[in-house]
């Protein structure tokens, strides 16, 4: 087994073929409120992405790996590495899966051990980070369980079109 998988999933680099799910996940209004978006991707848009996708984590100081289980080679979602850091060795962390029957399903759980096993025994990253609504009980309650720890609390930060609300930084240091 290598570093990016385990026994239920494996993680890895998006391909030409994932156009057209990149296409609906990113255009989900859904998941904009999660990721920060506020306009929709185009085709095109998300094409040249992908062709640019292979660049090196130094280079680009971003990763997205495909989630997809082992089982099947079923695409179910998407993890990304943000502001990566080198001099620091730190980096956020961010995970989609994209359809509600997936999730709960502890895909999520296993994508962020994985990956937390990427940061620190490949890429020697000293911290990992995320960034979560105050709201999102389940996300809070993925990153505690893996060992993330909250240090910190933007009032107000997120505005939802009528409202505003908290979000929470967690950070995992290298065991």
């Amino acid at each position: 087994m290598n570093i990016l998988e385990n026994n239920t999933i494996s993680l890895r680099a998006p391909e030409p073929e994932d156009l057209d799910l990149l296409y609906i996940w990113e255009n989900e209004p859904s998941i904009w409120q999660v990721s920060g978006t506020l306009t929709p991707f185009s085709r095109y848009i998300l094409k040249q992405y992908l062709e640019h996708a292979g660049k090196d984590i130094y280079q680009a100081k971003q990763l997205r790996l495909m989630i997809q289980l082992k089982s099947n080679h079923r695409p179910i979602g998407a993890v990304d590495l943000f502001d990566f850091d080198p001099h620091h060795r730190r980096a956020g962390i961010g995970i989609l899966i994209a359809e509600h029957s997936d999730r709960r399903q502890g895909y999520a759980r296993e994508t962020l051990e994985t990956m937390s096993s990427y940061c620190f025994d490949v890429l020697h990253l000293h911290q990992v980070y995320c960034n979560i609504a105050a709201a999102n009980s389940a996300s809070i309650k993925l990153f505690k369980e893996a060992g993330f720890d909250e240090c910190g609390r933007k009032k107000e930060w997120l505005f939802d079109g009528s409202s505003y609300e908290d979000e929470l930084l967690f950070q995992k240091v290298k065991p």
